[in-house]
């Protein structure tokens, strides 16, 4: 089998079928087997090895949730058999330090370890960090095997290593929520940028690799502390994306940008969107066509680094995440969810403030989009409220914004509303708008000195736009109104 199967396993149940691959010798049959309790035949397969990569593919029949069962493959004499393998929703988790941060390293670390023990059908499986210059079939090495949930030994396995708190936060929670079997991938690596998760196709659609096929990048590492990691182009795609491209999946979590805020900022409003639509198509096609081809995404859009920035370059790239739309889903990024964290901030955190520790929050929020987006619930509020008309009062000076959503107002007193009132566009002059009054779902500005030239609008536009959980504007639900411009 491919390095990553093993005992304790979760594959994906239906509608979709699971995908098993292999390695073996060319032109040979392989035999598959599901055997349920006491060794009965649930079904078989055979596939064949094919060339030039000696490896073979068989898809199983849709399962329920549950288990446990034992896997087989037969080549000839030889064979190799998995244990206690369940069937339920398997998520890959990607991104940064904050989606590498482990449960060691959050709020209440020590209750969320002890607490690891009642999830033992929630597996965890963590590549290991490695890139490389061409597309991989294989993982090069992996950090945890597929494992059940024991506290320190897995879980909280030193800082940034694994398990990725804000991927077991979020898949414990859907266990709760679904109570089927829930296996985690994890594939993440500090400080990296977007281009190095990215296939070259996928750089060459917004321009970001040049015809030559030299990389238009600088391939040696920053003397930017964020950007720590390998910032080659693909080189993460290739090496820990592209190997498990065969995987049926349920969904994806993503938790990136803070690098992409010192290197191609105003590039992410294409790369994001396409690295999207590049990861669907790759694992609809590598899992012959299980995957859904609209393989539901969720991301946390930036929290907070800097209380005086020097640049406004945290409030683009939250921009830049939403493909310059403030919401997800929208018509250039659909099936997607976003967790807003911006009023989660940590100063005082001991792995600086870029890393706070609150990721309890940052998964509900993820949990939400991801019961409406991915699960179909109808009814869940899994996002907080945006604007949807501004109206000018002219002869009393205010603004009048009306929301989406019932509006609570947690922080009267932050200046978050800014107006551009300048006569020409750029460069725009953005003066503070005082906020007035706020009704059920509409905000009252005054314009003051800007008279009635108001060119633009724009709300929590700051790397660091409010104090924790104290942000202006939430829903009753106590979801933050996103930042827009």
């Amino acid at each position: 089998f491919a390095s990553y199967y093993g005992d304790h396993m979760v594959l994906q149940k239906e509608p979709a079928g699971a995908v098993v691959w292999g390695h073996g010798q060319l032109g040979a049959a392989v035999t598959v087997a599901l055997l349920g309790t006491g060794g009965l035949v649930v079904m078989k397969k055979t596939a064949q090895v094919k060339g030039p990569s000696g490896t073979w593919t068989t898809v199983l029949d849709p399962m329920d949730q549950g288990g446990p069962y034992t896997l087989t493959a037969k080549q000839g004499l030889e064979n190799i058999t998995l244990q206690d393998i369940y069937f339920g929703d398997v998520w890959l988790c990607s991104g940064q330090s904050n989606m590498a941060m482990t449960v060691l390293q959050v709020a209440n670390a020590s209750q969320e370890l002890a607490a690891a023990a009642h999830y033992p059908y929630v597996r965890v499986f963590a590549a290991a960090p490695a890139h490389s210059d061409v597309e991989l079939e294989d993982l090069e090495r992996i950090d945890l095997p597929w494992s059940i949930p024991t506290a320190a030994e897995n879980l909280g396995h030193g800082n940034f290593t694994y398990f990725s708190a804000v991927c077991w936060l979020l898949g414990r929670s859907l266990y709760k929520t679904l109570g089927s079997p829930v296996g985690l991938v994890e594939a993440a690596w500090g400080g990296t940028p977007i281009e190095a998760w990215s296939s070259r196709q996928a750089l060459q659609t917004c321009g970001l690799l040049e015809d030559t096929g030299s990389p238009a990048l600088s391939s040696s590492t920053s003397e930017h502390q964020h950007l720590s990691g390998p910032q080659t182009p693909s080189v993460l795609w290739n090496a820990m994306i592209h190997p498990l491209l065969n995987m049926t999946l349920q969904g994806i979590a993503w938790y990136q940008g803070e690098a992409n805020a010192f290197l191609h900022t105003d590039r992410y409003n294409c790369t994001f969107p396409t690295l999207i639509a590049d990861w669907r198509q790759a694992f609809h096609a590598g899992s012959a066509g299980q995957t859904d081809p609209l393989l539901p995404f969720g991301f946390v859009q930036l929290s907070t680094y800097r209380h005086q920035s020097p640049d406004d370059s945290f409030a683009r790239l939250r921009w830049h995440q939403t493909a310059d739309l403030g919401v997800v889903p929208n018509a250039r990024m659909p099936g997607t969810f976003m967790a807003v964290a911006m009023d989660l901030g940590d100063e005082h955190s001991p792995y600086g403030s870029i890393h706070p520790r609150d990721k309890q929050n940052v998964a509900h929020r993820l949990l939400l989009g991801a019961r409406a987006v991915a699960y179909g619930d109808k009814d869940l509020v899994f996002q907080g409220p945006y604007p949807i008309r501004a109206v000018l009062e002219v002869t009393r000076g205010l603004l009048n914004v009306t929301y989406s959503q019932e509006l609570v107002c947690r922080q009267r007193d932050v200046q978050s509303f800014e107006v551009c009132c300048s006569s020409q566009t750029s460069p725009c002059q953005w003066l503070p708008a005082p906020v007035v009054a706020v009704g059920s779902r509409t905000v009252t500005l005054a314009l003051g000195s800007c008279g009635t030239l108001v060119l633009g609008l724009r709300y929590a536009w700051a790397e660091w736009p409010c104090e924790y959980q104290s942000c202006l504007l939430y829903n009753p639900q106590g979801l933050p109104a996103p930042p827009f411009l």
